[in-house]
């Protein structure tokens, strides 16, 4: 695999200075959640349901182990709500009585002994009365003949602007097609853990792996039954997420505080293996979307009609923000007067899906990219010439009805691709090479698409988001949010918008930990909103801090570290009080009907044009990917190297999503390819060269018009990857992975 960072700003450059937490990770002195140092600690285990969904009828201990030698919790030991509090109340902590997918935590125990603890897991036996007819289709679960919820919906919504009958009446060329996509596991490093303790005074302090801290002490709050002024939750160093750690993380948090409790005094590690982890936790969710659109014969977007179904498991959890994401990205950068998209989360009895670095859009994006290249086939026309045609500009109304500013780069995205990339030559070098006969086959696909940062439409407004920064004695400032680093590089970011508004060396910036007993809630670390919504908020802070000094402690208008560090000696003698706070405050122009899904979804879109070049072998059908370009305008990139990382990163997990990873299930519902072994992802090897293009207009809603960056890079791979192999050997492809099978079967059937 070989790199390439271009920075489109003529003129300026900006620094990618040091990682401030790369030190002490690539010396090991990072502490994780299985390194905390903690004295006589227990280690805890959870005994799980095996069948998909059904009664639990009895637990059964065997009488040949020492019961009282372990700590024993069950659904009868929550002292307050046995809820895992998300977005519904319908998920248990633990199974008392009905359950819905197989994996369900049932019994919970701790032993200091690992060895010992393996053992007892293995002495408790539930029995089990299984549901008769359990369901694991998306289409089957909507024909609703056996219920798991009423009419198997968690959410349906609807996305209707123009009329479809008026667009149909005016189309000239008309495709339909079904795609489907896959689940996909985040894979982070380091597995879900959690610590608990019990402190003295009857509270408990949780140290864990996650993305969300607020979310944890909610669920805490729910389960425990206490109050917040009694429960403590700190993250540890987190060996990456990618969503897998925003909702989960509060279930397991919960299991080590209700054994804690009961331990009286002793801590309690819960730190799943790989294979559990694999098994039990929250993965993307799989999807099935009916689409057809028209267009008249110059190619312009008349109607886009689309059906877009995800699977959403056993409960509810995070699915209808997942779902709402996917359905307003479903019909793409593009301007099309009839648009209608019908989306909805349906209950299975697989275990629950959740958010996963893109959660939704990428799901939906692919619909629309691969059938966007169906319908330029159709109407004989290239593919990068029907997505210029029906591009936003500004001006244009977008999908969701809200006129599009300044802030619209869809066409400048796709023309640096085009250019970057030479794509008309390849595309000529590519036909002649397959003309020849050679061995293998050779393409090239695009896929253009935006995505918005933040929560959508009103979500940003419901956090309240709060953002403190106090002024130390020495001149050193520490930021407190609740945001979290793991590994996108959040720490170095937030301090260096910090230190910019400041005027200070960064070394002089500090982050502090996650800790909701010390910072505020600045909302979860989702949804590529760390660095725009977080960052804003610091940078406002900043100025308030300046503004403070500069009125109590005379700062000068013009200083330096050392000025500044003295007003701040000034300023903690007179008034003691050094902390300020800034507050979130929307858009003056955000306007957003949740109910019909229009107005203005996102503060601000990242807009992106991806180009994907393979090569397939001709015996054995395995597709190499030759050559990746990513372009994408994205604001105003704080730290270059990072965004660079970041979208590199995107891009290696979408190959995976396009080639090779492809979660197994077995008769009950459970993962099967729960090792790395068989559960297979992309290695260095696999992923060819990539190109990151990177094009600033300063027009975001974040520190010097910056935007979110880790969802976008997620959307185009799999697109552009499919699209380039059809155009390789002639075929449609309709779901992913592409695997040498699929090639095969479709090869073999004529390609349709």
């Amino acid at each position: 695999m070989s790199l390439t960072l271009v920075k489109q700003r003529p003129g300026q450059q900006t620094a990618s200075p040091r990682r401030v937490d790369g030190v002490a990770k690539v010396r090991g002195a990072a502490l994780y959640v299985d390194d905390l140092p903690c004295a006589d600690v227990l280690h805890g285990a959870t005994v799980r349901t095996t069948e998909a969904g059904g009664t639990l009828q009895e637990v059964v201990f065997d009488p040949a182990i020492d019961w009282s030698e372990f700590v024993v919790v069950t659904a009868r030991d929550i002292p307050g709500m046995n809820a895992v509090k998300l977005l519904e109340n319908d998920q248990v902590v633990l199974v008392d009585r009905a359950f819905r997918h197989a994996g369900e935590a049932v019994v919970l125990l701790a032993h200091a002994d690992p060895e010992k603890l393996r053992m007892a897991q293995k002495g408790v036996s539930l029995v089990e009365l299984p549901n008769a007819t359990p369901i694991f289709d998306i289409d089957e679960a909507l024909a609703a003949q056996h219920e798991i919820i009423p009419g198997n919906i968690y959410t349906d919504y609807l996305l209707d602007r123009g009329d479809i009958a008026e667009g149909e009446h005016l189309a000239d060329v008309v495709i339909e097609e079904c795609f489907l996509t896959p689940s996909q596991e985040q894979l982070y490093i380091e597995p879900q853990g959690m610590l608990a303790h019990l402190q003295k005074d009857g509270s408990i302090l949780v140290e864990g792996s996650m993305q969300c801290p607020y979310y944890v002490l909610d669920a805490l709050v729910q389960c425990m039954g206490m109050d917040k002024d009694h429960l403590r939750v700190v993250q540890s160093t987190t060996g990456g997420a990618f969503g897998g750690k925003e909702d989960y993380p509060s279930v397991i948090a919960c299991h080590a505080a209700l054994l804690a409790l009961k331990a009286g005094g002793r801590s309690v590690k819960l730190v799943y293996e790989r294979g559990e982890d694999l098994r039990v936790t929250p993965k993307r969710h799989p999807s099935r979307t009916l689409i057809r659109l028209g267009a008249n014969q110059a190619g312009e977007l008349q109607f886009i009609d689309m059906d877009f179904a995800i699977d959403g498991g056993a409960y509810r959890t995070l699915s209808p923000v997942v779902l709402s994401r996917g359905v307003i990205h479903a019909p793409g950068p593009y301007k099309c007067p009839h648009i209608r998209v019908r989306g909805r989360a349906v209950a299975t009895n697989h275990p629950p899906f959740g958010a996963f670095r893109g959660f939704g859009a990428p799901q939906s994006i692919f619909a629309m990219e691969v059938a966007m290249d169906r319908l330029a086939r159709k109407l004989a026309m290239d593919p990068a010439e029907l997505r210029r045609i029906n591009l936003l500009r500004t001006g244009d109304v977008n999908p969701t009805g809200d006129v599009m500013g300044a802030d619209c780069f869809a066409h400048a995205a796709l023309d640096t691709a085009l250019e970057h990339t030479h794509y008309y030559h390849r595309l000529a070098e590519y036909r002649a090479w397959n003309a020849a006969g050679h061995q293998t086959r050779k393409g090239i696909g695009l896929a253009t698409f935006a995505h918005g940062a933040g929560f959508t439409g009103n979500g940003e407004l419901h956090l309240a988001s709060r953002v403190s920064l106090q002024a130390l004695a020495n001149g050193h400032v520490e930021i407190l949010c609740s945001n979290t680093e793991m590994g996108q590089g959040a720490a170095t970011t937030l301090v260096q918008i910090a230190a910019d508004a400041l005027g200070l060396p960064m070394d002089r910036v500090h982050l502090a930990q996650a800790d909701t007993s010390r910072v505020p809630n600045s909302g979860p670390t989702v949804a590529s909103r760390t660095c725009m919504v977080v960052g804003d908020l610091i940078h406002k802070a900043a100025g308030q801090l300046l503004q403070r000094l500069r009125e109590t402690a005379a700062l000068a208008a013009t200083h330096d570290a050392e000025s500044f560090a003295a007003a701040c000696t000034r300023l903690c003698a007179a008034a003691g009080d050094t902390l300020v706070t800034a507050h979130y405050q929307p858009p003056a122009d955000m306007r957003w009907d949740e109910q019909a899904f229009l107005g203005r979804a996102y503060a601000s879109y990242a807009w992106a044009a991806y180009i994907a070049e393979v090569e397939v072998d001709v015996l054995t059908l395995a597709t190499r990917v030759l050559d990746f370009t990513a372009v994408q305008e994205i604001g105003n990139a704080v730290h270059p190297v990072i965004v660079q990382g970041q979208i590199e990163g995107g891009v290696a997990q979408g190959i995976g999503y396009a080639l090779y990873e492809d979660v197994l299930w077995n008769e009950r519902g459970v993962m099967a390819n729960d090792r790395l072994t068989n559960y297979i992802i992309p290695t260095s090897a696999d992923l060819g060269s990539i190109h990151v293009v990177l094009l600033e207009g300063g027009l975001g809603a974040g520190p010097k018009g910056a935007k979110g960056v880790g969802e976008l890079p997620m959307d185009g791979p799999a697109p552009a990857i499919v699209n380039a192999i059809q155009q390789a050997l002639d075929i449609d492809i309709r779901q992913i992975p592409v695997r040498p099978e699929m090639l095969l079967e479709l090869t073999v059937s004529g390609g349709n």
